[in-house]
């Protein structure tokens, strides 16, 4: 059994628990994104803000059914074995709860802490098959450039091994994907093209593959489509910058939206001059309707999950205004 076995009719649909959440709103945001009903629950682990496992288990212990995400791990930051044993632990502890996200980390913040290899995709890769071996009960593999598990088993693993997914971009890292995990992550802005594209750096079809295809999307849910369109765009700043090349090129106004980007002062100016249908395309933004719609274009697109990241400065009230796409009556 994985996650996706159970996966309701419409579709899976996530919340992002902000990586800047008052601590003493973690926990009742995780509580109240369940019973809310979303499908899902991810936690993020970004550089000078909060450890993914640090969140995912105390998100679990409050809760009673939503499915954690951990996204992402970087692989350069923890050795394989132990990280295993972490996700072994938690997946014993919540068995069919848990998706574990792991990826290159970006590589400015890699870097600031001296991990950064000189081969990435060897190290992902590496990373990537051992971990998965280890939280199954599977002898580590040999050693190899950057990982060694030889001689390493873990006793206590989960009845239900967590779906591994790699949050990479490019063709070369999705395809490592393919070929060494449960399926991908695509961090924002996850536009339906981009999802298009990249199942097909996977040399896969949308849902006959088994794989999961979790997607990040910046989102605001209000009655007046305009008022989320504009608070919408704060989330989008950093649209734009190089490190979303890969995410770019499949959209058909990716070389204008460069231009576009070049001739702004800054991040903020691009995010608040880009034009609105723009601004829909890279994001889930409107009335709960035209939100249902931006979420079954991905769905369709073959993302298996939806994550929607809340934009604003008070989360819990754009959690429960999110909440809103889960009921098709509004």
């Amino acid at each position: 059994m994985t996650v996706q076995d159970d996966a309701p009719a419409r579709g899976r649909i996530g919340v992002m628990l902000p990586r800047d959440l008052p601590v003493q709103d973690v926990l009742p945001f995780a509580r109240r994104a369940e019973e809310l009903g979303f499908d899902q629950l991810w936690v993020v682990e970004d550089l000078g803000f909060r450890g993914g496992l640090a969140q995912a288990g105390p998100a679990l212990a409050s809760t009673e059914s939503i499915t954690v995400g951990i996204g992402i791990m970087p692989a350069g930051a923890r050795n394989v074995c132990f990280a295993a044993m972490e996700l072994a632990t938690l997946a014993q502890l919540y068995p069919g709860r848990l998706i574990a996200g792991i990826g290159h980390g970006m590589p400015a913040w890699m870097r600031q802490a001296g991990a950064w290899p000189a081969s990435p995709l060897t190290l992902i890769r590496e990373y990537t098959d051992a971990l998965r071996r280890l939280v199954r009960g599977e002898p580590g593999p040999p050693g190899g450039r950057y990982v060694n598990g030889e001689g390493v088993v873990i006793t206590e693993v989960p009845d239900i091994v967590p779906p591994i997914v790699l949050g990479v971009r490019g063709p070369k890292s999705q395809a490592v994907a393919r070929d060494v995990a449960d399926g991908l992550l695509l961090a924002e802005p996850a536009a339906p093209a981009y999802i298009a594209a990249s199942l097909r750096h996977m040399d896969t079809a949308p849902h006959t593959s088994g794989l999961e295809i979790v997607t990040y999307d910046a989102a605001v849910v209000d009655d007046d489509a305009d008022t989320a369109l504009a608070l919408v765009r704060a989330g989008l700043t950093a649209v734009g910058e190089p490190a979303w090349a890969a995410h770019l090129d499949p959209l058909p106004f990716a070389a204008a939206l460069r231009e576009h980007r070049a001739a702004c002062s800054g991040p903020q100016e691009f995010a608040e001059t880009m034009p609105p249908a723009w601004v829909r395309e890279l994001s889930i933004a409107g009335t709960p309707g035209q939100a249902r719609e931006a979420i079954s274009a991905r769905h369709a697109a073959g993302a298996t999950s939806v994550v929607l990241t809340p934009v604003g400065p008070d989360a819990p009230a754009a959690l429960d205004s999110l909440a809103r796409v889960l009921d098709t009556r509004t």
